[in-house]
């Protein structure tokens, strides 16, 4: 069986068990950004070579806020009960940062987005994270 990507974490940096479940929703969000980023930026890079801008293009309208909003959309029907409270943890959470260029509403959502894929990735979970990723960017046929 293959080791997940946070196991691979903790075991080569030598870090402790991680709960996901003692940590913030902000926290959460904190480390799903890099996750769902991680996500688009292997999905861009794998369009083939260009130059790092068009790169930085196409990942950047899929990362902001407006478009997380959007993979919400997608994506909420298919969440289980636990994923839906994960997500709510992370939408209403009260964050010092303002949206740049997004309503408080879409960020709010890519917030709790961004919180559910951390939960995902800390869990071990990062195959149910990409799942719903493919199904929020309309990826497939996961219908």
């Amino acid at each position: 069986m293959e080791t997940s990507l946070i196991e691979f974490m903790i075991q080569g940096l030598d870090l402790p068990k991680i709960d996901p479940k003692t940590y913030s929703p902000l926290g959460l969000a904190y480390i799903g950004d890099a996750v769902y980023e991680l996500a688009v930026r292997t999905l861009v890079i794998s369009e083939g070579n260009m130059s790092v801008n068009k790169y930085h293009q196409k990942s950047s309208s899929m990362v902001k806020a407006s478009a997380q909003a959007r993979v919400y959309d997608r994506i909420k029907e298919r969440l289980t009960d636990e994923e839906s409270a994960v997500y709510k943890r992370g939408r209403n959470a009260k964050s010092a940062t303002a949206a740049k260029n997004a309503s408080i509403v879409e960020y709010r959502m890519a917030t709790g987005v961004e919180a559910l894929m951390g939960y995902l990735y800390l869990s071990g979970k990062m195959g149910r994270a990409v799942e719903l990723i493919k199904i929020g960017l309309d990826l497939g046929e996961n219908e």
